[in-house]
């Protein structure tokens, strides 16, 4: 069971930058219910679409996995025989607990897909061949000159009929649409009990770490990495989710 977060609840001199460290570790899953709307349904559906496309005796990444939830959906959903999965973080706090999480599934629930979580940069990895990747809120704390190459890399990695899931959250070109629907973020966050000291301070925390690009700027990106068609398949409020077809 996660911690309740309060790591942002008492002010503070300095606000550094926000890091998945063993305190952040310890109360994630708290964090990202009350903080990204839509998540349940975003985790839940890539299990729904990763069983779709994935493909009799192939790998499936899972990058940036954090505390391994889209892996974790996915064994639940994925009937294909054959299948592994390669959960990928370069936190030790969030792999530690990843693997933790992944041995208990494995405990409560028979024939499960095999998954492994290892820690590495996902920027240093040899990709292997594979029927889905997912980047579940990552590719934002990618440096963006990097973006693109590693986009790359998976499309080449990816088989025929392979595909991509990607999740972020969304910046907008329209000043008002982008002010608007951050307004109404903080109301979602308010209503889940953050107060505004809160909001601020994290904030503050994650605005150097964690930089987004518009809708459109990542169905660019997708196609002049190679895929073939990208489309955002759910969005609420600010955050949403594309897939994208090798």
């Amino acid at each position: 069971m996660s911690d309740v977060d309060r790591l942002f609840a008492t002010p503070l001199a300095q606000v550094s930058d926000f890091v998945f460290d063993e305190n952040v570790a310890r109360v994630f899953p708290d964090m990202i219910k009350r903080s990204v709307p839509g998540y349940p349904t975003i985790v839940e559906n890539i299990g729904v679409i990763a069983a779709h496309y994935a493909q009799p005796g192939t790998l499936i990444y899972d990058l940036g996995c954090s505390l391994g939830a889209a892996t974790q959906s996915m064994r639940r959903h994925l009937r294909q025989e054959g299948c592994r999965i390669l959960a990928v973080d370069n936190a030790a706090a969030m792999v530690q607990r990843c693997a933790e999480y992944l041995s208990a599934q494995d405990s409560m629930i028979e024939e499960l897909v095999p998954a492994t979580v290892m820690q590495a940069d996902i920027l240093d990895l040899d990709f292997e061949p594979c029927s889905v990747v997912v980047l579940n809120f990552t590719l934002q704390f990618i440096a963006p000159p990097q973006r693109l190459a590693l986009l790359q890399r998976i499309r080449q990695a990816l088989l025929p009929g392979g595909i991509l899931i990607l999740s972020e959250k969304f910046r907008f070109a329209d000043d008002r649409e982008q002010e608007r629907l951050e307004q109404v973020h903080y109301a979602f966050k308010r209503a889940n009990g953050y107060s505004d000291l809160e909001i601020a301070q994290k904030r503050s925390a994650i605005e150097n770490v964690m930089l987004l690009d518009t809708p459109q700027t990542h169905l660019s990106r997708l196609e002049q990495a190679g895929f073939s068609q990208a489309y955002s398949w759910f969005q609420c409020f600010n955050f949403g989710s594309i897939v994208a077809h090798a």
